[in-house]
């Protein structure tokens, strides 16, 4: 054998030998990582949710869901929200590789864990929302790698101390809801690499003003909340140094003195909130923040006309300036006549909800103008005849001012106005006698000193529901054409009229509308009216009216027996027809409808079939030759109805009739028979939110399937804001509350601007004890939604339809529906999953709406929809909380124009999804 053969096997030996060194190496550090993670498992006591990890050999911690590894070593620990109790012990940082540590949400406890100084190449941990007490460590800085650190949420007292400046690497730094009671060292402006600073609400704080050096070298910081921070003294100039500023919070503190006219010179700016401090002096002219999308400088003490550079800010979508002392005149219009205020509304609206010192309206604004409401201001003056030319104007609402003077003609020949409101005013004068509102249902001028006779043409005008004339000097008697309206709203109480109330409204329901008139009658003793009838009797008239009586009988005998061969004719008739949809039916209405019982029933046809459920079927019904629908849902089948679809049919009407909101669908009116129950609501041209979001997956496999349309980002958070309200105002704004029980996409439904409506109440429930559970005799609700206490234990309160909504928000984000695929697994069984695995929240998301301008806004409602679809109640927010967060994410992470939809062939999607 020669020499050269010897070496090559000495070489593979060597070889071999290195390799099994290796291996073994590997499986003994594999060995000894585990069994700290075990000992760190039974040093908290065994908690439930880490279960999964096992001492078992064939358990590899690498695939635990809490633990990341690369190349099996252990690199980071993520215990988000798994009820970990006790202390941080020191030998975690045994496991020498760790960069990453989450204990976020937990209840941990003790003083700030000094032992992970040892975790030498740590770069994130999360400490926040724990119990954390005591002091942050003088010497925190030996954590030298960190680039992410968050005590949020804790009970951390004493000073922030100087060492967390020495933290070069970090990227955030949160400290916010702590006890500090201490300073704050202007050594954190040394953090030239920060791109998020927050401490707000940090409520023990002593008074503090910003260190003038604080914001020299922050020249990455992008987002900068001081919420609440009992900041006192002047924001420096040096402010504008932070060059790449986008969301500035400083709201609900004590700054006074000026704001620096180099903070509006930042053109990155998308947020600025400064409301509630004590600013003065005049808001910065110049403003090269263009990508600005909500500006709050509300009560404050500013004062001076609005800068004209506002009106170049096109992406504004918030603005509030109440409570100051701004004045001025053409600069205020000249700016509103250009900006988009109101931009979830996709119309120009004006919004002016600060106290300006008799100000009036201008003869020209923009003819583009939707919506303006002013009320509640010290609005001055008349009305301008120049108000002719706003010929879009939809809703004028003016309650609360000092306008006098009468109610010019001009105003009364709006083409497209809705809503008019101008109660609580100085108007005189009669209102003018030509009328041509073709739209307005809601007309209130109550409560000024408007004289002369009604106008007999308010009869004439075709949509009209709620007029409010009470508490005016209005004279003369009611026109009989009012009796046109037939209107489910009417108050004329408090004026001068006279005769005789029209017929259809001489009735119990309008118990109300006409009280204080003393010289109105009605032939109904309960509306508390004099008599109509009423006259002294003469001797004369005594045989007169002894024959009249005489002759009432006699007719009176006559129209019985005609009754009574009318009565058989109706049964013999009735024996005769097919069994079908009973004819006999019971109007009520709740709205001033332009339709009538004969449209809706006859169009109740197989061909205008637009869905189906438990309780029957929905119909889009044509109501007019312009090309308006309804929705008419019937419930029945011709059979008597079960007690469950009346119950269902009860409360749906009980609770819709009692609401109104902008985004709860519009119960319009009902109809009622022995065998069906119909009702209609105003129709939704976008139909629901299950068909966008899983339309395209369901008719993937049909042949010749058309492109589809896919509902974008922007949209999607504009019905996930919409939906949130709804909810919200049902939760908070209801007495009592009412629970919708059935929260799901195909109950949130989309009119033709994508605004979402919450549908179908049939199984709402009013809570009889606030704040507590209630009980139901039946779970109802759809499976993927349903709350886990409800499912179980049959009790409801708010919570279960915040966990509902949690799960429509995972549907916006992921684009996966509610139940995944069986009966065992659910879309949140799938969430969860992927958070306690510890995958990229990134990953979880829609492929096909997945951009890079909107991933933060994403990830947000990703980890909200989380939050609210947590196991137990307590943690789930409130809907109120929920939706200030929505706003907030829109607010905070917003990226200029959003469009609606986008028309993509639907085919290669669900392909690749």
């Amino acid at each position: 054998m020669s020499m050269t053969t010897l070496n090559s096997l000495e070489i593979l030996a060597v070889f071999f030998l290195i390799t099994l060194t290796f291996h073994a190496n590997s499986q003994q550090i594999n060995t000894y990582e585990k069994n700290i993670l075990l000992q760190l498992k039974e040093f908290w006591s065994h908690p439930p949710s880490l279960n999964q990890w096992s001492a078992s050999k064939s358990s590899d911690h690498c695939s635990w869901p809490e633990i990341t590894c690369n190349q099996n070593i252990v690199t980071g620990i993520t215990l988000f929200s798994k009820n970990v109790i006790g202390k941080i012990p020191p030998f975690v940082c045994d496991l020498k590789n760790l960069t990453v540590l989450d204990f976020s949400n937990n209840s941990i406890i003790g003083s700030f864990p000094t032992g992970l100084y040892n975790c030498s190449n740590l770069q994130y941990l999360d400490l926040s929302n724990n119990y954390f007490v005591g002091i942050l460590p003088t010497d925190i800085d030996k954590l030298s790698n960190l680039n992410f650190l968050s005590v949020l949420g804790n009970n951390f007292t004493g000073d922030i101390p100087a060492a967390v400046g020495r933290l070069s690497e970090l990227v955030t730094l949160s400290l916010s809801g702590n006890l500090f009671n201490g300073s704050f060292p202007p050594e954190i402006g040394n953090l030239s690499n920060l791109e998020s600073l927050e401490f707000s609400y940090v409520r023990k704080f002593p008074p503090w003003t910003l260190p003038s050096n604080l914001f020299t070298k922050l020249t990455k910081l992008r987002n900068l909340f001081m919420t609440e921070s009992h900041l006192i003294g002047e924001i420096p100039d040096s402010i504008g140094n932070l060059a790449a500023l986008e969301v500035l919070d400083f709201s609900a503190n004590k700054l006074s003195g000026k704001i620096p006219d180099s903070l509006f010179l930042l053109k990155n700016l998308t947020s600025v909130f400064l409301y509630a401090n004590k600013l003065s002096g005049s808001i910065p002219r110049s403003i090269k923040a263009l990508n600005m999308e909500v500006l709050d400088l509300s009560a404050n003490n500013l004062t001076g006309t609005i800068p004209d550079d506002i009106g170049k800010l096109t992406k504004l979508s918030g603005l509030s300036l109440f409570i100051n002392k701004l004045s001025g005149y053409s600069e205020v219009w000249l700016y509103l006549t250009t900006t988009l205020l109101v931009k979830f509304h996709n119309h120009l609206g004006i919004a002016l909800v600060w106290k300006c010192s008799l100000f009036q309206l201008p003869d020209r604004i923009s003819s583009n103008l939707s919506l303006l409401e002013i009320d509640n201001n010290d609005f001055s003056g008349e009305i301008p005849v120049g108000i002719s030319s706003w010929k879009n104007l939809k809703e004028f609402v003016a309650s609360n001012n000092l306008f006098n003077g009468s109610i010019p003609e001009e105003l009364t020949s709006l083409p497209l106005l809705e809503t008019l409101k101008l109660d609580r005013n100085l108007f005189t004068g009669a209102l003018p006698k030509s009328i041509s509102w073709t739209y307005l249902t809601i007309l209130n001028l109550s409560r000024n000193h408007i004289s002369g006779p009604i106008p007999a043409q308010l009869g004439s005008l075709p949509k009209l529901a709620d007029l409010d004339l009470s508490e005016n000097e209005f004279s003369g008697p009611i026109p009989s054409e009012i009796n046109r309206l037939r209107l489910p709203s009417l108050n004329l109480s408090s004026n001068l009229l006279t005769g005789r109330i029209p017929g259809e409204y001489d009735n119990p329901a309008f118990g109300t509308s006409f009280l204080n008139n003393t010289d109105l009658c009605s032939n109904d003793p309960t509306l508390g009216l004099k008599s109509c009838n009423s006259r002294p009797q003469t001797r004369e008239s005594n045989g007169t009216s002894q024959k009249f009586k005489t002759s009432i009988i006699f007719v009176s005998v006559i129209l019985f027996i005609l009754a009574i061969l009318f009565s058989v004719y109706v049964v013999f008739l009735y024996r005769k027809r097919k069994q079908g949809l009973d004819s006999r039916w019971k109007l009520t209405s709740f709205q001033k409808l332009n339709f009538t019982e004969s449209t809706i029933l006859s169009s109740l046809t197989e061909e205008n079939v637009i869905g189906s459920g438990g309780s029957g079927k929905v119909y889009r019904v044509p109501v007019n030759r312009s090309g308006e629908y309804v929705a008419v849902k019937k419930i029945g089948n011709n059979k008597k109805l079960d007690k469950r679809l009346e119950n269902e049919f009860n409360s749906e009407v009980k609770v819709l009739s009692t609401i109104r909101h902008v985004n709860i669908v519009k119960l319009l009116c009902c109809f009622s028979s022995e065998n069906s129950k119909l009702i209609v609501y105003q129709y939704m041209e976008n139909g629901s939110l299950d068909e966008w979001l899983h339309g395209s997956k369901r008719a993937a496999n049909q042949p010749n399937a058309m492109p589809r349309l896919i509902l974008d980002w922007p949209n999607r958070m504009q019905i996930a804001v919409g939906a949130a309200r709804g909810l919200c105002y049902l939760h908070h704004e209801t007495f009592p509350p009412i629970i919708h029980r059935d929260v799901k996409s195909t109950n949130v439904l989309l009119d033709s601007k994508f605004n979402a409506k919450i549908a179908d109440f049939g199984l709402a429930k009013i809570l009889e004890k606030d704040g507590g559970f209630n009980s139901v005799s039946v779970v109802a609700g759809s499976f993927g939604y349903l709350a886990p206490e409800y499912a179980h234990s049959a009790r409801v309160n708010e919570k279960i339809d915040v966990y509902s909504f949690g799960v429509i928000l995972l549907e916006l984000v992921t684009g996966r529906e509610a139940n995944e695929g069986d009966e065992d697994m659910t879309l949140v069984d799938w969430a969860w999953n992927h958070i306690n695995r510890g995958k990229p929240m990134i990953n979880a998301l829609a492929a096909d709406i997945k951009e890079p301008s909107y991933l933060n806004e994403m990830i947000s409602v990703f980890k909200l929809g989380i939050i609210c679809t947590g196991t137990l109640p307590s943690t789930r927010p409130t809907m109120k909380e929920v939706l200030r967060i929505l706003i907030q994410t829109c607010y905070s992470n917003g990226n200029g124009e959003r469009n609606n939809v986008t028309e993509v062939d639907s085919s290669p999607l669900l392909k690749n999804s």
